[in-house]
């Protein structure tokens, strides 16, 4: 109602729960012959684990939206050119990844924190190694920073953190409207094919922490993650 755009249909997704995830997916490709451009746009900010047993943060920001691309890929090809943009953050910079203890909550006072910032990391990751694996498909990706951006994404901000946090939301964060600007700009400016995989912030190409440029990392990472979704292997079906 609000777009006037009566085109717009709205079909639940919900990122904690891998169900969700799969059942959307079926749901999709059912309904919808064409897909041209995947935006993995949402995320959180917070601590508490999901009904598959990772931690929140890891889960809805990376894990999930790693499932669902990964069974969307083959109706994104079969529509290429396609694109995929990533929507990461500058927090990647603070972000730790181990294979081996993926998706469990990192230890510490700060662990909410650390998570999201490792679903970062993993966020830059992910669009490198899937440019890899799309080399010659034309469907290409991008991971992006929009900024920090006054959103519900810090709600779950501690009660005697908010009154210092809060202030700077206001004073120095970016409206929602101006956070999806370079999230736009990768997902429609023409010329950007050879950039598949790249890091963008402010609408422009930029060079990502260098953990987030470690390729043995990154195709660690998509090993680690398909095993934790469920994913037999690159390109084949979905356990049940």
């Amino acid at each position: 109602q609000e777009t006037g755009n009566p085109e717009v249909r709205f079909m639940q997704l919900d990122l904690a729960s891998l169900r969700s995830v799969r059942a959307f997916a079926s749901a999709f490709l059912r309904q919808e012959p064409h897909l041209h451009l995947l935006i993995n746009n949402a995320g959180v900010s917070a601590g508490g684990t999901t009904e598959d047993g990772f931690s929140l943060s890891f889960q809805v920001n990376h894990l999930g939206h790693f499932l669902l691309t990964q069974l969307l890929l083959e109706r994104l090809q079969s529509c290429a050119p396609s694109r995929v943009v990533i929507v990461a953050s500058r927090a990647h910079c603070a972000g730790r990844l181990h294979p081996d203890t993926l998706g469990r909550p990192p230890p510490g006072p700060l662990s909410a924190f650390q998570d999201y910032c490792d679903s970062k990391l993993a966020n830059v990751l992910h669009a490198r190694e899937l440019a890899t694996r799309l080399q010659g498909t034309q469907v290409t990706c991008y991971a992006v920073h929009p900024g920090f951006v006054n959103t519900e994404l810090f709600r779950h901000t501690p009660l005697w953190l908010k009154p210092f946090f809060l202030p700077l939301v206001w004073l120095f964060f970016r409206e929602a409207a101006e956070g999806a600007q370079t999230s736009l700009h990768c997902a429609t400016q023409e010329g950007l094919e050879c950039f598949s995989g790249r890091y963008f912030a402010d609408c422009r190409l930029q060079e990502p922490w260098p953990l987030a440029r470690d390729d043995r990392l990154a195709q660690a990472l998509w090993e680690a993650s398909e095993r934790l979704v469920g994913l037999v292997g690159a390109g084949e079906s979905p356990l049940p």
